[in-house]
């Protein structure tokens, strides 16, 4: 015993370690001294592999209650003293169930296949301008300063480019990195993309170099190289990656459609064993009783229609098919075909910002003056005032007078130094494969200069004093230089660069310039944050809400000339702030806010990130169809709130509510509380303060959000994002929906109910219409859930209840889709109590109408049945097409000819006489009818709201 259970502990315990993430030393250039075994550098996005495909689909189908009690019942058949009729009568309808269901899941699997195969089968030798495959540490790279940008937006949502710096031991080796002996040490993979702490060791020098790593000198799987080529050495691989952390597992996403069909057929098995159990009572309970109920329960399965199941996997694979094949989205693939209908049940919205709604491409579209401002059809006014003002004067700079010439100038000018922008021109020379960075063998033409920042904002603003005449054509460390109209050449020498934060929302720098020795202090930022540093003026406030409200980004841009003592006094306080070891952050903010004082008000510039094409109406039909949108972006927050007005994601009459930075239950809770008196609101609230909220009071949080129109949530992690979309199903019980592009959405669109919102809806209600009465044995059965009746049925996926055009018209008609009217309990009662009708009338006018010839029931009673499903298909359908025709008279045509050989069921000679018909149809005439004048009052005294625009 204790032997056995110390195997088992040694077994968990086994387990357990693979699991954990531990840290790791990786040799350069020695995999042999590699002592563990990691995860191999692939993507997965298969759900099953060759073994599990089989067992995984039939689980997947049989653990909902429908394709469960199908099988029991085939099963059942076995037995001697339960069978009741034809084997293939039960198991021929379910095969094909089945088959349909995994053809369309391999076909689902192997399209995931193809894509992973085609990601895993790219080869890289060096990186440029491409997906870093793996989580990396940076060893060097042709750019000079041994740093390059690289974009993260798949991995974190910021639009903003992140400078990486080499190793710096590695970027000075003029050999080849694999003839050193040196190695990285790697702390354990973890979470936190923005966090990192390793060791670059070299051990060939005396003494060996130990150089600390941080986060800056990483390079994630997922982020794409955007300047120069970088070589790096692999640190994480496969599911150890930091984006593969954040991504959730793959899920086995279910359909509320199904959900609901699965209570109904409780429903209906209830009442089969409830009917099963009266007919037992009626015979008095007497002999084996408990196989006789059995045996009924056998006997009434045709209650609840196998035809249901074969319909809704066709149905769904129909909707998926004709969504890839509309015209009006060209280009539409769907990964899963088991979901479609779920389109036409969606509350909540969910939505990326970077490449969803906006295409992350900044335009210059205003500047400011106090007095005079000018939009795009009047740069050129400017750019006429920017040549003349350095024609007007033989010195490098115009006379400074307050006139607008000189204001432009100096707001151009100032633009053109406040930033971190570099050019970066490419070259032509390739020697051995590899570029060369001679600067004789670079084109520095404007057509060859390309801008290089943190952030695209400043890259456009670069680009804009381009176009009015004032070039930013080089840039270094210390030093940078502008280009004038006339060709003349500016140099400015770097004195001190104080880097924009989230913290301080501005960034600023202080430049000499070289031919006169002037030295000037240069700031832009956010208006929150400058108002206070600017001297006092009457515009800039009202100005800025101005260019808000039209969905403008906003810098304000400021300056102040120092004198030479002044910048010097500056630099000695400055460096000892830098030095002290005690609160040096706090002394250094002191330091250069002593420098923000009473700064002179330049301009102020407005850029607006492009928005993806017809975003603001389509966010208009989607709010006016009682979708509620949720914006969950990576990007900063006045960044998002900026984007949520210009979509019109917020509209212009509803406040905004910004959620205050909180970090502690008690601040959390004052802020609900204020946020709880606002009304009719949306709400901005960042990550750090959401994850607070979440804590501590998840309930309330949520309740209070779900209220509000539309809601921000920015800086968000992409585990966050996917944590709201399973907050909204488990409060709300509502469909979600998330949109995303990048891989830092994946975890969201995961975890919602399905991916794209567009308009669905799936139509099988008429399935239930019909009693399926016993008996009908052998082909019979089987031809009436597949051949007779099948096509009819599947034809109502192409019926519509006003046309797309109508639809997209009034959004309003999308409301009534989400309130599941057409499959709840009510309805479906309608139908059970329609088929008890139908079913009861077809069989009691056979018994009154052919007494004499009752030996021929089967044949009057299915006939009857036949073309009662026809017409009710007929009376169920709102907007007809031609396959529903064609499918109408297929059916008949198959029954019709069918009848000649089924000798077994059918008399040729009793059939074809004129009593036969006329009595048929009067019995189906009997059983339509009542319905049809039932639904014509109804349209006329209580039509549905769709009925009213199609009339």
């Amino acid at each position: 015993m204790s032997s056995s259970l110390s195997c088992c502990d040694c077994l968990a315990h086994v387990c357990r370690r693979k699991k954990e993430l531990k840290a790791r030393t990786v040799w350069l250039g020695c995999p042999e001294k590699c002592e563990e075994k990691y995860p191999k550098n692939a993507i997965k996005n298969q759900k099953y592999n060759i073994f599990t495909f089989v067992p995984g689909v039939l689980y997947q189908q049989f653990k909902f209650f429908l394709n469960l009690y199908f099988l029991v019942v085939a099963c059942s058949q076995f037995v001697p003293s339960l069978k009741i009729g034809y084997l293939y009568t039960y198991w021929a309808p379910l095969g094909f169930v089945l088959v349909v269901t995994m053809v369309r899941e391999a076909v689902d699997e192997v399209r995931r296949y193809r894509r992973d195969k085609e990601m895993n089968s790219q080869l890289y030798s060096k990186l440029t301008n491409q997906r870093i495959p793996a989580d990396m540490i940076f060893l060097r790279t042709s750019e000079k300063n041994g740093s390059c940008f690289i974009r993260t937006d798949q991995l974190d949502g910021e639009t903003d480019w992140k400078l990486k710096v080499a190793v710096i031991c590695t970027q000075r080796l003029p050999a080849d990195l694999f003839s050193i002996s040196a190695y990285v040490y790697a702390q354990r993979p973890q979470l936190d993309i923005h966090s990192f702490e390793g060791n670059f060791t070299r051990e060939d020098t005396d003494p060996q170099v130990i150089e600390s790593l941080s986060i800056e000198n990483t390079l994630w799987a997922s982020t794409v190289v955007a300047s120069g080529t970088v070589i790096g050495v692999v640190i994480y691989t496969g599911k150890e990656t930091r984006s593969v952390l954040n991504t959730s597992n793959a899920k086995n996403k279910v359909g509320l459609l199904d959900l609901e069909l699965n209570r109904l057929t409780k429903a209906l098995f209830l009442a089969q064993v409830v009917l099963s159990i009266v007919m037992v009572a009626v015979q008095g309970f007497v002999g084996p009783w408990f196989r006789n109920l059995f045996r009924f329960v056998v006997l009434f399965s045709y209650i609840i229609p196998i035809s249901l199941r074969v319909n809704l996997d066709m149905g769904k694979s129909a909707y998926g098919w004709m969504i890839m094949k509309d015209e009006n989205i060209p280009g539409t693939v769907v990964r899963t075909s088991t979901i479609p209908e779920e389109l036409g049940r969606l509350v909540y919205l969910l939505t990326d910002k970077t490449g969803t709604l906006t295409q992350n491409e900044m335009v210059f579209k205003r500047l400011h003056l106090g007095t005079v401002s000018y939009g795009t059809d009047t740069m050129d006014e400017i750019q006429n005032h920017i040549v003349q003002s350095y024609a007007q004067t033989q010195t490098p700079g115009p006379k400074v007078r307050k006139s607008v010439s000189s204001r432009i100038h100096e707001a151009v000018k100032a633009i053109a130094l406040c930033h971190n922008v570099t050019p970066v021109y490419e070259s032509h020379a390739i020697v051995n494969g590899e570029t060369e960075s001679a600067e004789a063998d670079q084109d520095f033409s404007d057509d060859n200069r390309t801008y290089q920042a943190s952030s695209p904002d400043e890259v456009e603003l670069v680009r804009w004093t381009q176009s009015v005449g004032l070039t930013l054509v080089n840039r270094d460390l210390t030093s940078l230089q502008l280009r004038t109209p006339s060709g003349q050449m500016l140099s400015f020498h770097i004195l001190q660069i104080f880097p924009f934060t989230s913290e301080s929302k501005r960034m600023g720098i202080i430049v000499r310039e070289e031919s006169t020795g002037d030295i000037a202090f240069y700031m832009k930022g956010a208006d929150v944050a400058m108002a206070s540093i600017v001297q006092y003026n009457d515009w800039l406030e009202e100005e800025c809400g101005n260019m808000a409200r039209e969905g403008l980004r906003t810098l304000v841009v400021a300056k102040k000339s120092l004198s030479e003592e002044q910048y010097q006094d500056f630099e000695n306080r400055y460096n000892q702030a830098k030095l002290s070891i005690h609160d040096r952050g706090l002394k250094v903010t002191a330091v250069v806010e002593s420098l923000e004082r009473e700064m002179e008000l330049l301009c102020l510039t407005g850029v607006e990130d492009q928005l993806q094409a017809d975003v603001r109406p389509t966010l208009e039909l989607l709010r006016n169809a009682g979708i509620k949108i949720w914006m969950l972006t990576g990007d900063k927050l006045e960044t998002a709130t900026c984007i949520a007005k210009s979509s019109h994601l917020v509209s212009r009459t509803q406040d905004i509510h910004i959620f205050k930075p909180v970090r502690f239950r008690g601040e959390a809770h004052l802020e609900l509380n204020a946020f709880r008196r606002k009304h009719d609101c949306a709400l901005v609230i960042s990550g750090d303060s959401l994850e607070v909220c979440l804590r501590y009071y998840e309930h309330e949080f949520v309740e209070l959000a779900c209220q509000c129109p539309a809601v921000v949530c920015c800086r968000c992690s992409p585990t966050q994002k996917a944590q709201i979309v399973t907050l909204l199903k488990q409060h709300t019980a509502n469909r979600t929906c998330a949109i995303g592009d990048g891989g830092n959405d994946v975890s969201m669109i995961q975890a919602a109910d399905c991916g794209i919102g567009i308009e669905g809806k799936a139509v099988f209600s008429s399935v239930f219409y019909f009693a399926s009465v016993p008996l009908y044995q052998g082909f019979l059965m089987v031809g009436y859930a597949t051949m007779y009746t099948m096509f009819p049925v599947f034809s109502l996926v192409l019926d519509q209840d006003v046309k797309p055009e109508m639809a997209l018209l009034y959004p309003e008609l999308y409301k009534d889709l989400t309130k599941g009217r057409s499959l709840s309990f009510k309805t479906f009662l309608i139908w059970v109590l329609v088929s008890v009708y139908q079913g009861g009338i077809l069989m009691y006018s056979a018994l009154v109408l052919f007494e004499a010839e009752f030996v021929h029931v089967v044949a009057i009673s299915f006939t009857a049945l036949i073309l009662t499903e026809l017409l009710m298909v007929a009376l169920t359908i709102r907007t007809w097409h031609w396959l529903m025709v064609v499918a109408e008279f297929f059916s008949l045509g198959c029954y019709l000819a069918s009848l000649a050989f089924l000798n077994e069921y059918f008399d040729l000679s009793f059939i074809t006489t004129w009593p036969f018909l006329w009595k048929v149809s009067a019995i189906t005439l009997v059983s339509c009818l009542p319905l049809y004048i039932i639904k014509y009052l109804k349209r006329k005294f209580s039509p549905p709201s769709y009925s009213k625009l199609s009339s």
